[in-house]
């Protein structure tokens, strides 16, 4: 149980990663700074964004328009980081406890 706890920490961290890529990444692309018309340039923004729209299209339902602000990353990286913090302090303690 311990090591399935592990694999799932791990992967929530890549996640985290991969969405600050995916914030950093919109920026330089909307500010021009990377060639929107590279070949590369735009399979690795369509990699970040089939990777994260799936959890933040939910997030933008319910977020205000805050006009051309977008938080729902931020909002994710908190959901992110409690289910982490949940896992490790709670679940983890529970598991070598023993219940």
């Amino acid at each position: 149980m311990i090591a399935l706890i592990q694999t799932i920490v791990m992967a929530l961290d890549i996640y985290w990663w991969i969405i600050i890529a995916s914030a950093i990444f919109s920026w330089l692309y909307a500010f021009n700074v990377v060639n929107s018309r590279n070949q590369f340039v735009g399979s690795v923004g369509n990699m970040l964004y089939r990777l994260t729209e799936p959890a933040l299209r939910p997030i933008r339902r319910f977020m205000p328009d805050l006009g051309g602000i977008d938080i729902s990353p931020i909002i994710l990286l908190l959901i992110l980081f409690f289910i982490r913090q949940f896992l490790v302090t709670t679940v983890w303690s529970w598991v070598v406890t023993g219940g």
